[in-house]
Formats: C-alpha cells, sequence, structure tokens
C-alpha cells in the first residue's frame, strides 16, 4: 500500500472583486486546479482580521491564503493597503509563535488573471503540502486524536 502525499486543508478569503473574481473566470473557463481551497468571499482583504487566519490555524487548518486586488486598483480605494501592513505585522508573529511562514500565503489578484490564479493556487498547495500538516498552534494536533474513540 502507498502513502499518498498530504492534501492540505487551505482556508482561502478572497476579495469579492479582484480574486474571486478571478476564481470564479477560472471556473467558467474549465481550467484545472487543486481542490484543497476553501474560499470564503469578502467585500475586501482589507477586511481580513488576523483574528481569522490565527482562528483558521488554530481550528486544523494547514495553511491560509489572503488574496485581494492589486494595491492602488482597491474598490475601496486604500482598504488592501492596510491589509498589506497587517499581513506583515502577522507575520511577524507567526514567527515569533513558532508557526513556519509559509503556512500563510498573500498574493494580488486581479479578476482578469484567471491564469494567475491558477498559478498562484498550486503554488500555494504545493509550498503548504512541503510543510506537512499543520501541529504547531493548532488546538488539537492530528497526533492526539489517534489513540481517542469516538
Amino acid at each position: 500500500m502507498t502513502s499518498r502525499p498530504l492534501e492540505p486543508q487551505i482556508l482561502a478569503f478572497f476579495c469579492n472583486w479582484c480574486t474571486y473574481g478571478a476564481a470564479d473566470l477560472a471556473g467558467v473557463s474549465r481550467f484545472q486546479y487543486p481542490a484543497n481551497i476553501r474560499i470564503i468571499r469578502l467585500p475586501c482583504s482589507g477586511r481580513v482580521s488576523p483574528k481569522f487566519i490565527l482562528a483558521a490555524l488554530r481550528e486544523g487548518a494547514d495553511g491560509v491564503w489572503v488574496s485581494g486586488c492589486h494595491p492602488g486598483d482597491c474598490n475601496y480605494i486604500e482598504d488592501n493597503y492596510y491589509a498589506r501592513r497587517k499581513f506583515a505585522l502577522l507575520v511577524n508573529l507567526l514567527t515569533f509563535i513558532g508557526v513556519e511562514s509559509g503556512r500563510v500565503q498573500f498574493s494580488w489578484i486581479s479578476s482578469a488573471e484567471s491564469t494567475k490564479f491558477v498559478r498562484v493556487v498550486n503554488e500555494v498547495t504545493d509550498a503548504i503540502r512541503a510543510l506537512g500538516p499543520a501541529a504547531r498552534f493548532v488546538k488539537h494536533p492530528p497526533q492526539a486524536l489517534e489513540g481517542q474513540s469516538s
């Protein structure tokens, strides 16, 4: 019996106006990409609270991906600039608490960039798969649950 590589669970927070549009266009265009992501559509990447990302990691997501409009092209004028600042601070916090930096990924994808979306979703999935299952900061690590019965 051959063991299959980890299929990571990735929670994605997408801007409604840009990255979500690119994901929709990729789907309509029938582009193939991994089905490892679960998308949460938000009005803007600036609305992603670091608490959302920390909660996703604590609840067992192997990775988190946040993506929105290119800086300067935000539908809400400057919100993605604020998001960029929050994410820079969050990466420092995650490093401090021992979470691998690659577990949280950020990107900027316009609604017309469906091919870029497919490329980035593959890169994000491969990067998180290479890290293996999340065990640090997870409320119930997988190895702790193995010995328990329902």
